[in-house]
């Protein structure tokens, strides 16, 4: 299994970021996917998750409003937009899926990560 994430970068403060991952090696269609972040010093987050078939989203209170997870079934293809950019957003932004919510949560499979860094 290959989860290859790309999109991070360096934004101001209020800045909008899209990040794509590309699965590999996995029914895409059947795993719930999300993202995690993990800042210097700190546990990894999680920051969003969505069903297998794209009906259902789960964001983090902290990015609630802000950030929107998404898929491409089609693709192999999860997406995080981020908008609204804070810099207490700065972390390394990893990829992840689960065949399950518990699994997902509890023992993701996960790519590696890009780079967020939020200027202000």
């Amino acid at each position: 299994v290959q989860l290859q994430a790309s999109g991070g970068g360096l934004v101001q403060a209020g800045g909008s970021l899209r990040l794509s991952c590309v699965a590999s090696g996995l029914t895409f269609r059947t795993y719930r996917m999300g993202w995690f972040r993990q800042a210097p010093g700190q546990e990894r987050a999680f920051v969003a998750s969505i069903s297998s078939s794209g009906t259902s989203t789960t964001h983090a209170d902290s990015v609630k409003g802000r950030f929107t997870i998404s898929r491409d079934n089609a693709k192999s293809t999860v997406y995080l937009q981020m908008n609204s950019l804070k810099p207490e957003d700065t972390a390394v932004y990893y990829c992840a899926a689960g065949r399950t919510p518990v699994l997902l949560s509890t023992s993701p499979i996960l790519g590696q990560g890009t780079q967020v860094t939020v200027s202000s």
